[in-house]
């Protein structure tokens, strides 16, 4: 017999114990965040997530309601062992539904299934959102998600399911040495210049990176709820960005919107900077404006003591930012890898 909360999987493992419930709110972030401080570790995937982040990241969740599309595994003793949730979302340039969705199965309890009863209830509940969301059925549908390179276990798993691989990711970091010259030397291009960021201007400058990301690879339109998000985010440091604006036209051209998570930081014993949301909008591209502002963004984290920094990019950006990375003294730490399967009507 099952609670209210509890629900039956048909084809779960048969391990004595295991209970399958629905989220419970707030009280479950604590539990969340150590879960998946437990995966980082095993996986050798950074994460120092805290329960008021998690907290931030519901606030202003879209397209997935948490009572309903995330699903929660406890052990015979009530500990949290597994979690899963999915999402979805429409990309722009295709017109393709993207069904999203993510695992977590703890260290100690994989290689018993639980991971593949929990693949095969997303994809299931996916089908039901297509119903309840009443999205046009010829409309491509894919189910989505990803796995970094050491996540060899949830490859295989993916692969084993019918997913294919359909686009990389690197994340990227260098070192920043004290008492060496090691930042290159970009320059401004001429007409523009930085001006810290004011709060008037936060959805202003949103906006511009919007529009600059309009044309890259699974670009979905953002909401309301995203732009809260990202100003109520515990790392939002709007006064260490570098925005870039054109001085005649007196708008934005470019920035680095750049923060230091000092969680993370602390976890590993290290002084990184991130040199994270960086766009130069359409107009304004192929002038050097981007090499200058992560120029200028290095310079800043090492004059605040950063002893690295680092940032993460798509392999196959459209504007060649792999190669401006790549001039600026960055090189590859990981790859990720976005995995796709068809949705069959």
């Amino acid at each position: 017999m099952t609670t209210v909360n509890e629900i039956l999987l048909a084809d779960a493992p048969a391990i004595h114990g295991l209970t399958f419930r629905r989220f419970r709110g707030e009280s479950d972030f604590p539990r969340m965040a150590a879960l998946d401080q437990a995966c980082a570790d095993a996986d050798q995937v950074d994460d120092a997530t805290t329960p008021e982040e998690l907290a931030n990241w519901f606030a202003h969740m879209t397209n997935c309601d948490p009572h309903k599309d995330m699903l929660f595994v406890e052990d015979a003793a009530g500990e949290l062992i597994a979690t899963c949730r999915n999402w979805w979302r429409r990309e722009e340039a295709t017109g393709y539904y993207i069904y999203g969705h993510s695992g977590r199965v703890s260290p100690k309890w994989r290689r018993r299934g639980i991971g593949r009863a929990l693949l095969h209830h997303m994809q299931r509940r996916i089908r039901e959102v297509i119903g309840e969301q009443g999205h046009p059925a010829d409309a491509p549908r894919f189910f989505q998600t990803w796995a970094a390179d050491t996540e060899v276990a949830t490859e295989k798993l993916l692969t084993s399911e019918g997913y294919a691989p359909v686009r990389y990711s690197f994340e990227m970091t260098r070192p920043l040495v004290a008492g060496q010259d090691d930042i290159p030397r970009f320059p401004l291009p001429e007409g523009f210049e930085v001006r810290p960021v004011q709060p008037d201007q936060w959805r202003a400058l949103f906006e511009a990176d919007v529009e600059a990301f309009r044309d890259h690879w699974g670009f979905s339109e953002p909401t309301e709820a995203h732009f809260q998000g990202w100003i109520e985010w515990k790392w939002f440091r709007p006064e260490l960005f570098r925005v870039a604006w054109d001085v005649e036209k007196n708008e934005i051209a470019g920035a680095v919107e750049n923060f230091i998570n000092e969680d993370e930081n602390a976890k590993y014993n290290r002084k990184r900077g991130y040199t994270e949301g960086i766009f130069v909008r359409r107009p304004y591209r192929k002038r050097g404006l981007a090499r200058a502002l992560i120029a200028l963004s290095l310079q800043m984290h090492k004059d605040l003591g950063m002893t690295e920094a680092a940032l993460s990019v798509d392999a196959e950006n459209l504007t060649g930012a792999l190669r401006v990375y790549e001039a600026c003294g960055f090189r590859v730490a990981k790859r990720y890898t976005t995995y796709r399967k068809a949705i069959e009507p």
